[in-house]
């Protein structure tokens, strides 16, 4: 799912116009490294927190239906991450970058979500909405700061982006459609085997079989006297 999402953003920053200006859209980290090696305009979009939306996990199983409408396996629910993302701009200048960001910021802040046709794999076939927006204050990832810290470069200039994506349940494949009827067979019975002789139920209070070898109805006694409660007026 990771890599898919990956992509869906790809083609996203590709379709602003990137891809015609020329400039690289890559998901290295930048490191201090990775920047010394860069040499063209680029848009680095680095993921670095990945956690679950415990809220919206289901229970279950649902039904996934072949092109026939028949059921050809069942499958759990999707279990919901968000994936953040730093997003940055590498170019000669300051303000080439800025121009960039920018580029890029505008491109993000106008969807809300991932567009169906942009989306592959097991997204495009859960078909359910991939959720885009420009990670504010209220995230859970860590600061922009801290992650600069640890990959160890200079902070600059970037934007946080959350992206709530759908990891498909596990399947299990279903038993094929039956497609013929109940069948019965009868094998002729052997002459030489000995009838087995049928189990006669009977009751203990009598030895009188009732007709064709059935214990006839089992005779009531006397009903038992009824217990005295206290209180009853003696006779």
């Amino acid at each position: 799912m990771i890599h898919e999402v990956d992509e869906g953003l790809r083609r996203l920053l590709a379709e602003s116009g990137l891809e015609t200006a020329g400039v690289e859209v890559v998901f290295d980290a930048p490191t201090r490294d990775w920047a010394a090696r860069r040499s063209a305009p680029t848009v680095c979009v680095f993921l670095y927190d990945i956690h679950e939306d415990a809220g919206r996990r289901g229970s279950g199983a649902g039904e996934v239906y072949d092109a026939d409408g028949h059921v050809v396996a069942r499958r759990t629910p999707p279990r919901w991450f968000e994936l953040t993302y730093l997003v940055t701009a590498w170019a000669s200048r300051p303000q080439d970058e800025h121009r960039l960001l920018s580029q890029v910021l505008a491109c993000l802040a106008a969807t809300d979500a991932l567009p169906a046709r942009l989306l592959t794999g097991t997204l495009a076939e859960l078909g359910l909405t991939v959720a885009l927006d420009i990670a504010g204050a209220g995230s859970d990832a860590p600061a922009a700061a801290d992650v600069w810290s640890a990959l160890g470069g200079e902070m600059k200039a970037s934007l946080g982006v959350r992206v709530r994506a759908p990891l498909a349940g596990a399947a299990t494949a279903a038993a094929p459609p039956v497609t013929e009827g109940l069948v019965v067979r009868a094998a002729a019975r052997r002459e030489d085997a000995a009838a087995e002789p049928g189990r006669r139920l009977r009751y203990r209070e009598t030895t009188d079989p009732g007709p064709e070898g059935f214990a006839g109805p089992r005779e009531r006694g006397a009903a038992p006297a009824r217990r005295r409660r206290r209180g009853d007026r003696q006779p």
